[in-house]
């Protein structure tokens, strides 16, 4: 089927057969009481899921959980099977940012099934480094389940570089005052929740795991990679924790300079208004002034017959002493008022 990715039989660590169906696996798997089936699906139908579910007694919540995706990280225990629900993350260089992906786990006494919803991880990668190293194969489904969680925990550290990167890019735009800086914040805040919730249940999780290593009798070696997976997501979940303080800062930052921006400009706004309103005083102070001894010539320049002062000797020097005296006293005036 096309949801199959791969299915093989293992027997103390090396392949021995590659079934091409689902059916083929169940009944080579029977035959084979001491081997394991590693099953790897991708999106797979509803019906493909209700038949594992049937051959392998998977209880109905996890196969539920597997069919809807959108899972938070868990790990459940059900009888003897563990259901694991993991989020893998990937960088994307080309639009700079992060894709998450969702892998569910069956690991059972014989089997491993894996649903994955989404691209990442490459679980191909994974069954060739347990096929090139078959003693850690045998150690069973559980060190199966180790090599995937190492896998995804290692798939964390390109994001974590890739967001570094993007965070030293941020705070350079947002000094240089870059409108595009706060959304480029807001965006890269958004997948740092996600990658939180991603990264953060791991560490509970593998917690579980080590706790339960002498109820369960997990190989020591085996305890020691789990150990070494838990530093490395604890690692992880805290350079995670410091990406979204240091997002919150930058954040606070820019909001600080573009206040700072918009207040210099209303401050350059002002004072440019008020240079405009002394221009505009000066302009009408001036107008004023030359405005006063217009207004006298004009009356004087009509020349009406009865015209007390047309025929008076004194007349033109006594209007040009009136225009002189209004104009004096409006330049006085607008002088102490600071216009001129």
């Amino acid at each position: 089927m096309a949801s199959v990715v791969e299915a093989a039989l293992y027997q103390d660590g090396v392949r021995v057969s590659s079934p091409a169906t689902l059916a083929d696996t169940y009944r080579e798997l029977r035959d084979q009481p001491s081997g394991m089936a590693w099953i790897g699906l991708a999106r797979p139908t509803e019906a493909e899921l209700l038949s594992l579910a049937a051959e392998f007694d998977l209880h109905p919540l996890a196969v539920e959980d597997a069919m809807e995706a959108h899972q938070r990280p868990k790990l459940e225990r059900y009888g003897d099977t563990l259901f694991v629900v993991l989020r893998a993350a990937r960088y994307l260089d080309a639009p700079e940012e992060v894709d998450f992906g969702e892998l569910h786990v069956f690991v059972g006494p014989d089997f491993v099934i894996t649903v994955r919803h989404g691209a990442a991880p490459d679980l191909s990668a994974v069954r060739r480094r347990m096929e090139e190293t078959p003693e850690l194969l045998k150690l069973g489904p559980e060190a199966v389940l180790y090599a995937i969680l190492d896998a995804v925990v290692d798939g964390y550290e390109p994001v974590v570089a890739g967001v570094q990167n993007d965070i030293d890019e941020i705070e350079t735009e947002v000094f240089r005052g870059d409108p595009e800086a706060s959304r480029r914040i807001y965006e890269l805040s958004r997948e740092m929740v996600e990658f939180q919730r991603a990264t953060r249940p791991l560490v509970g999780m593998l917690h579980g795991l080590m706790a339960g290593f002498s109820k369960y009798g997990t190989d020591e070696e085996l305890q020691r990679y789990l150990r070494d997976v838990a530093d490395h997501v604890t690692h992880t979940s805290e350079r995670v924790d410091g990406f979204r303080q240091a997002l919150t800062e930058i954040l606070t930052v820019n909001a600080t300079l573009v206040t700072q921006q918009q207040n210099a400009e209303m401050r350059a706004l002002a004072e440019a208004g008020f240079e405009q309103n002394e221009e505009i005083k000066k302009i009408s102070s001036w107008a004023a002034i030359l405005f006063a001894p217009t207004l006298v010539g004009t009356i004087y320049g009509m020349n009406f017959t009865h015209m007390p002062e047309l025929h008076w000797v004194l007349g033109y020097p006594f209007a040009i002493a009136l225009m002189g005296v209004v104009c004096t006293s409006l330049y006085v005036v607008f002088k102490r008022r600071d216009w001129l």
